[in-house]
Protein backbone atom coordinates (compact mmCIF):
# COMPACT_ATOMS: atom_id res chain seq x y z
CA UNK A 1 0.00 0.00 0.00
CA UNK A 2 2.40 2.42 1.01
CA UNK A 3 4.74 1.74 -2.32
CA UNK A 4 1.44 2.35 -4.26
CA UNK A 5 1.23 5.50 -2.63
CA UNK A 6 4.75 6.39 -3.21
CA UNK A 7 4.40 5.78 -6.88
CA UNK A 8 1.00 8.23 -7.18
CA UNK A 9 2.47 10.63 -5.37
CA UNK A 10 5.72 10.51 -8.18
CA UNK A 11 2.98 10.32 -10.75
CA UNK A 12 1.19 13.29 -9.87
CA UNK A 13 4.38 15.65 -9.26
CA UNK A 14 5.79 14.87 -12.93
CA UNK A 15 2.61 16.44 -14.30
CA UNK A 16 3.40 20.31 -12.54
CA UNK A 17 4.45 22.25 -15.37
CA UNK A 18 8.29 22.35 -14.71
CA UNK A 19 8.43 26.19 -13.81
CA UNK A 20 6.27 25.38 -10.61
CA UNK A 21 8.57 24.10 -7.36
CA UNK A 22 7.76 23.40 -3.43
CA UNK A 23 8.55 26.13 -1.08
CA UNK A 24 10.77 24.14 1.17
CA UNK A 25 12.48 26.96 2.48
CA UNK A 26 11.62 29.16 5.55
CA UNK A 27 13.64 32.48 5.59
CA UNK A 28 13.75 35.11 7.88
CA UNK A 29 14.18 39.18 6.44
CA UNK A 30 14.72 42.29 8.08
CA UNK A 31 14.09 45.41 6.67
CA UNK A 32 13.62 49.39 8.26
CA UNK A 33 10.33 51.74 7.67
CA UNK A 34 7.48 50.47 5.93
CA UNK A 35 6.73 52.67 3.27
CA UNK A 36 10.18 53.18 2.09
CA UNK A 37 12.39 52.17 -0.37
CA UNK A 38 13.81 48.85 1.59
CA UNK A 39 9.99 48.37 2.76
CA UNK A 40 8.54 48.03 -0.15
CA UNK A 41 11.54 45.90 -1.66
CA UNK A 42 11.21 43.83 1.31
CA UNK A 43 7.70 43.19 1.27
CA UNK A 44 8.06 42.53 -2.44
CA UNK A 45 10.35 39.89 -2.60
CA UNK A 46 8.10 37.98 0.40
CA UNK A 47 5.26 38.23 -2.57
CA UNK A 48 8.05 36.77 -5.07
CA UNK A 49 9.52 34.34 -3.57
CA UNK A 50 5.67 32.96 -2.42
CA UNK A 51 4.08 33.26 -5.59
CA UNK A 52 7.16 31.13 -7.32
CA UNK A 53 7.49 28.78 -4.30
CA UNK A 54 10.55 29.79 -3.92
CA UNK A 55 10.75 29.96 -0.09
CA UNK A 56 8.82 31.58 2.77
CA UNK A 57 10.01 34.51 3.99
CA UNK A 58 8.74 35.71 7.19
CA UNK A 59 10.06 39.70 7.29
CA UNK A 60 9.91 42.00 10.52
CA UNK A 61 10.20 46.08 8.88
CA UNK A 62 10.78 48.47 11.31
CA UNK A 63 13.87 47.21 12.70
CA UNK A 64 17.43 48.98 12.89
CA UNK A 65 19.77 48.62 10.20
CA UNK A 66 22.84 48.70 12.67
CA UNK A 67 21.50 45.97 14.38
CA UNK A 68 20.22 43.27 11.60
CA UNK A 69 23.43 44.26 9.38
CA UNK A 70 25.18 42.60 12.27
CA UNK A 71 22.41 39.73 13.03
CA UNK A 72 22.97 39.19 9.15
CA UNK A 73 26.45 38.99 8.99
CA UNK A 74 26.40 36.40 12.06
CA UNK A 75 23.89 34.54 10.28
CA UNK A 76 20.77 35.03 12.69
CA UNK A 77 18.51 35.84 9.80
CA UNK A 78 18.54 35.41 6.04
CA UNK A 79 17.44 38.59 4.06
CA UNK A 80 17.95 42.01 4.62
CA UNK A 81 18.01 45.42 3.06
CA UNK A 82 19.94 48.59 3.79
CA UNK A 83 22.47 51.04 3.24
CA UNK A 84 26.12 49.52 1.91
CA UNK A 85 27.96 52.03 4.65
CA UNK A 86 26.91 49.74 7.32
CA UNK A 87 28.85 46.59 5.85
CA UNK A 88 31.76 49.00 5.20
CA UNK A 89 31.72 49.59 9.29
CA UNK A 90 31.20 46.59 10.22
CA UNK A 91 34.18 45.47 7.59
CA UNK A 92 36.09 47.82 9.63
CA UNK A 93 34.78 47.28 13.13
CA UNK A 94 34.39 51.17 13.15
CA UNK A 95 31.37 53.62 13.99
CA UNK A 96 28.44 51.76 16.09
CA UNK A 97 30.73 48.46 15.69
CA UNK A 98 33.59 49.16 17.56
CA UNK A 99 33.03 47.14 20.40
CA UNK A 100 33.97 44.12 18.28
CA UNK A 101 36.97 45.00 16.96
CA UNK A 102 38.91 45.04 13.73
CA UNK A 103 39.36 41.64 13.36
CA UNK A 104 36.27 40.45 14.64
CA UNK A 105 34.46 43.03 12.28
CA UNK A 106 36.78 41.96 9.47
CA UNK A 107 35.37 38.77 9.77
CA UNK A 108 31.36 39.27 10.08
CA UNK A 109 31.55 41.57 7.12
CA UNK A 110 33.15 38.76 4.66
CA UNK A 111 29.89 36.92 5.78
CA UNK A 112 27.85 39.33 3.15
CA UNK A 113 26.37 38.88 -0.25
CA UNK A 114 24.34 41.21 -2.78
CA UNK A 115 21.60 39.96 -4.70
CA UNK A 116 20.78 43.13 -5.82
CA UNK A 117 21.54 47.04 -5.58
CA UNK A 118 19.60 50.02 -5.63
CA UNK A 119 19.23 53.75 -4.24
CA UNK A 120 17.68 54.22 -1.19
CA UNK A 121 17.08 57.72 -0.67
CA UNK A 122 18.19 60.83 -1.48
CA UNK A 123 19.99 62.84 1.59
CA UNK A 124 18.28 66.78 1.26
CA UNK A 125 17.17 69.64 3.70
CA UNK A 126 13.59 70.37 3.48
CA UNK A 127 11.19 73.02 5.73
CA UNK A 128 8.20 74.86 5.97
CA UNK A 129 8.42 78.43 4.37
CA UNK A 130 7.14 79.78 7.24
CA UNK A 131 10.33 78.95 9.03
CA UNK A 132 12.08 81.43 6.51
CA UNK A 133 15.22 79.38 6.12
CA UNK A 134 17.08 80.33 3.20
CA UNK A 135 19.71 78.09 2.53
CA UNK A 136 21.81 75.47 4.16
CA UNK A 137 24.06 78.52 6.10
CA UNK A 138 20.99 79.40 7.48
CA UNK A 139 20.78 76.83 10.20
CA UNK A 140 22.82 78.40 13.12
CA UNK A 141 20.94 78.47 16.18
CA UNK A 142 17.95 76.61 14.64
CA UNK A 143 16.79 72.44 15.56
CA UNK A 144 17.61 70.31 12.95
CA UNK A 145 16.24 66.94 12.18
CA UNK A 146 19.10 64.51 11.60
CA UNK A 147 17.67 61.31 11.66
CA UNK A 148 17.01 58.47 14.92
CA UNK A 149 19.31 58.58 17.93
CA UNK A 150 21.32 55.69 16.39
CA UNK A 151 22.20 54.88 13.08
CA UNK A 152 24.56 55.71 10.00
CA UNK A 153 21.84 58.37 8.59
CA UNK A 154 22.36 60.90 11.28
CA UNK A 155 26.28 60.85 10.79
CA UNK A 156 25.50 61.27 7.39
CA UNK A 157 23.51 64.20 7.86
CA UNK A 158 25.73 66.06 10.49
CA UNK A 159 28.61 65.76 8.15
CA UNK A 160 26.62 67.48 4.99
CA UNK A 161 25.64 70.21 7.42
CA UNK A 162 29.40 70.56 8.48
CA UNK A 163 30.01 70.31 4.86
CA UNK A 164 27.95 72.46 2.93
CA UNK A 165 26.47 74.71 5.46
CA UNK A 166 29.64 75.47 7.41
CA UNK A 167 28.29 74.28 10.92
CA UNK A 168 28.81 72.34 13.67
CA UNK A 169 26.47 69.91 15.28
CA UNK A 170 25.96 71.08 18.85
CA UNK A 171 27.95 74.37 18.63
CA UNK A 172 26.56 76.25 15.92
CA UNK A 173 22.31 74.25 15.94
CA UNK A 174 20.53 72.03 17.99
CA UNK A 175 20.55 68.42 17.12
CA UNK A 176 17.01 66.80 17.08
CA UNK A 177 17.08 63.17 17.05
CA UNK A 178 13.99 60.86 16.85
CA UNK A 179 12.95 57.14 15.62
CA UNK A 180 12.01 57.29 11.63
CA UNK A 181 8.42 56.58 12.60
CA UNK A 182 8.29 59.73 14.20
CA UNK A 183 10.49 62.21 11.54
CA UNK A 184 7.19 63.41 10.26
CA UNK A 185 5.50 64.98 13.09
CA UNK A 186 8.87 66.18 14.29
CA UNK A 187 8.78 68.31 11.23
CA UNK A 188 5.29 69.08 11.37
CA UNK A 189 4.66 69.75 15.24
CA UNK A 190 7.99 72.21 15.42
CA UNK A 191 10.12 69.87 17.26
CA UNK A 192 12.65 70.04 14.38
CA UNK A 193 12.61 73.44 12.31
CA UNK A 194 14.52 71.87 9.66
CA UNK A 195 15.15 68.25 7.92
CA UNK A 196 18.10 67.06 7.06
CA UNK A 197 17.38 63.63 6.19
CA UNK A 198 16.96 60.62 3.22
CA UNK A 199 13.73 61.82 1.42
CA UNK A 200 12.31 60.61 -2.30
CA UNK A 201 10.24 62.48 -4.64
CA UNK A 202 8.10 62.29 -3.29
CA UNK A 203 8.26 59.44 -0.31
CA UNK A 204 6.27 58.93 2.72
CA UNK A 205 7.66 61.48 5.02
CA UNK A 206 7.52 64.59 2.98
CA UNK A 207 4.29 63.94 1.44
CA UNK A 208 2.55 63.73 4.89
CA UNK A 209 4.91 66.85 6.26
CA UNK A 210 4.24 68.50 3.16
CA UNK A 211 -0.03 68.34 3.34
CA UNK A 212 0.22 70.62 6.81
CA UNK A 213 2.07 73.50 4.74
CA UNK A 214 4.27 75.08 1.95
CA UNK A 215 7.47 73.77 2.48
CA UNK A 216 10.52 74.68 0.11
CA UNK A 217 13.26 71.44 -0.83
CA UNK A 218 17.24 72.91 -0.34
CA UNK A 219 19.34 71.74 -3.44
CA UNK A 220 23.32 71.17 -2.18
CA UNK A 221 25.19 74.44 -3.06
CA UNK A 222 26.97 73.88 -6.50
CA UNK A 223 30.19 75.19 -5.86
CA UNK A 224 30.97 72.92 -3.33
CA UNK A 225 29.17 69.88 -4.97
CA UNK A 226 31.59 70.52 -7.21
CA UNK A 227 34.76 70.30 -4.26
CA UNK A 228 37.42 68.10 -4.10
CA UNK A 229 36.19 67.27 -0.23
CA UNK A 230 32.43 67.08 -1.03
CA UNK A 231 33.71 64.69 -3.77
CA UNK A 232 35.17 62.33 -1.23
CA UNK A 233 31.76 62.80 1.27
CA UNK A 234 29.20 62.33 -1.48
CA UNK A 235 31.30 59.00 -2.68
CA UNK A 236 32.01 57.62 0.34
CA UNK A 237 30.74 53.71 0.39
CA UNK A 238 27.37 53.87 0.93
CA UNK A 239 26.48 57.15 -0.94
CA UNK A 240 27.50 58.36 -4.36
CA UNK A 241 27.13 62.37 -5.86
CA UNK A 242 23.43 62.68 -7.19
CA UNK A 243 21.86 65.13 -9.66
CA UNK A 244 19.16 65.42 -11.55
CA UNK A 245 16.68 67.89 -13.09
CA UNK A 246 15.18 70.47 -10.65
CA UNK A 247 11.72 70.22 -12.55
CA UNK A 248 11.96 66.55 -12.17
CA UNK A 249 12.01 67.21 -8.48
CA UNK A 250 9.29 69.89 -8.42
CA UNK A 251 7.04 67.09 -10.50
CA UNK A 252 7.58 64.54 -7.93
CA UNK A 253 6.97 66.57 -5.22
CA UNK A 254 3.48 68.22 -6.56
CA UNK A 255 1.73 71.24 -5.63
CA UNK A 256 2.52 73.07 -2.37
CA UNK A 257 6.51 72.38 -2.57
CA UNK A 258 9.66 74.63 -3.42
CA UNK A 259 12.41 73.47 -5.18
CA UNK A 260 15.96 75.87 -4.18
CA UNK A 261 18.56 75.70 -6.66
CA UNK A 262 21.23 77.96 -8.77
CA UNK A 263 20.53 76.32 -11.84
CA UNK A 264 18.11 73.79 -13.50
CA UNK A 265 19.64 71.15 -11.92
CA UNK A 266 18.70 69.55 -8.19
CA UNK A 267 21.95 67.87 -6.27
CA UNK A 268 22.12 66.00 -3.06
CA UNK A 269 23.37 62.71 -1.73
CA UNK A 270 22.20 59.32 -2.88
CA UNK A 271 22.06 56.35 -0.24
CA UNK A 272 23.16 53.45 -2.26
CA UNK A 273 22.60 49.56 -1.30
CA UNK A 274 20.40 46.75 -1.48
CA UNK A 275 18.86 43.24 -0.40
CA UNK A 276 21.69 41.11 0.90
CA UNK A 277 22.00 37.39 2.33
CA UNK A 278 24.81 35.47 4.25
CA UNK A 279 27.27 33.73 1.78
CA UNK A 280 26.41 30.83 3.28
CA UNK A 281 23.02 30.75 1.13
CA UNK A 282 23.08 28.24 -1.19
CA UNK A 283 23.74 29.19 -4.65
CA UNK A 284 20.61 27.77 -6.49
CA UNK A 285 17.94 29.97 -3.54
CA UNK A 286 19.98 33.31 -4.25
CA UNK A 287 19.72 32.62 -7.69
CA UNK A 288 16.50 32.15 -7.97
CA UNK A 289 15.11 34.87 -5.29
CA UNK A 290 17.42 37.73 -7.71
CA UNK A 291 15.64 35.88 -10.77
CA UNK A 292 12.57 36.58 -9.54
CA UNK A 293 13.45 40.63 -8.67
CA UNK A 294 14.78 41.01 -12.08
CA UNK A 295 11.73 39.14 -13.77
CA UNK A 296 9.67 41.68 -11.55
CA UNK A 297 11.55 45.05 -12.34
CA UNK A 298 8.80 46.54 -14.32
CA UNK A 299 6.32 46.23 -12.03
CA UNK A 300 8.52 46.65 -8.74
CA UNK A 301 9.47 50.24 -10.44
CA UNK A 302 5.73 50.75 -10.32
CA UNK A 303 4.81 49.90 -6.25
CA UNK A 304 4.99 53.53 -5.74
CA UNK A 305 5.48 56.89 -7.69
CA UNK A 306 9.55 57.27 -6.53
CA UNK A 307 10.42 53.96 -7.16
CA UNK A 308 11.13 54.23 -10.82
CA UNK A 309 13.68 56.98 -9.85
CA UNK A 310 16.02 54.62 -7.51
CA UNK A 311 17.84 52.98 -10.12
CA UNK A 312 16.12 49.41 -10.07
CA UNK A 313 18.39 47.01 -12.37
CA UNK A 314 21.51 49.90 -12.82
CA UNK A 315 24.55 47.75 -11.94
CA UNK A 316 26.84 50.52 -12.72
CA UNK A 317 29.40 51.05 -10.02
CA UNK A 318 29.21 54.69 -10.40
CA UNK A 319 25.51 54.86 -9.95
CA UNK A 320 24.87 51.85 -7.65
CA UNK A 321 28.10 52.34 -5.27
CA UNK A 322 29.30 49.31 -5.83
CA UNK A 323 33.46 48.16 -5.83
CA UNK A 324 36.23 50.75 -4.66
CA UNK A 325 36.16 50.55 -0.94
CA UNK A 326 32.72 48.92 -0.47
CA UNK A 327 33.14 45.26 0.66
CA UNK A 328 29.73 43.57 -0.58
CA UNK A 329 29.97 41.83 -3.29
CA UNK A 330 27.29 39.76 -5.53
CA UNK A 331 26.53 36.42 -4.01
CA UNK A 332 27.30 33.82 -6.70
CA UNK A 333 23.83 32.74 -7.61
CA UNK A 334 23.05 36.29 -8.20
CA UNK A 335 25.72 36.85 -10.43
CA UNK A 336 24.26 33.83 -12.45
CA UNK A 337 20.77 35.57 -12.63
CA UNK A 338 22.23 39.02 -13.38
CA UNK A 339 24.30 37.71 -16.30
CA UNK A 340 21.63 35.16 -17.69
CA UNK A 341 19.35 38.18 -17.98
CA UNK A 342 21.74 40.12 -19.97
CA UNK A 343 23.33 42.14 -17.55
CA UNK A 344 27.32 43.27 -17.28
CA UNK A 345 28.04 42.55 -13.95
CA UNK A 346 31.69 44.36 -12.90
CA UNK A 347 34.49 42.29 -12.44
CA UNK A 348 35.02 44.18 -9.25
CA UNK A 349 31.64 43.14 -7.68
CA UNK A 350 31.88 39.76 -8.07
CA UNK A 351 33.18 37.24 -5.21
Amino acid sequence: MIQNLKTVAVALLTLLPASVTVAQENLTSNTAGAGTAVGLTATALVEYANDRGIANIQLKDGQTGTNYTQALAEGKIDIANGPFILPFLLSRGAGPYASLGKEKGAELGANIRLLYPYTLSIFSMYAYDAKGIKGWSDLKGKKVLNGPPRGAATTNSRALIQLFGGLKVDADYESVTVNWNQAASAVIDGTADVAVIPVAFPGPRVTQAGAAGAMTMYSLPKDTFESEAAGKLLNKPGSVAYAIPADDVRAGLGDGWSVMTEDDMFRGMAVTGGDMVNKSMDEELAYQLTKAHIENLDSHKKLAPFMASLNFGVLDPKVAGLCGPNPVKFHPGAVRAWEEAGYNVADCAKP
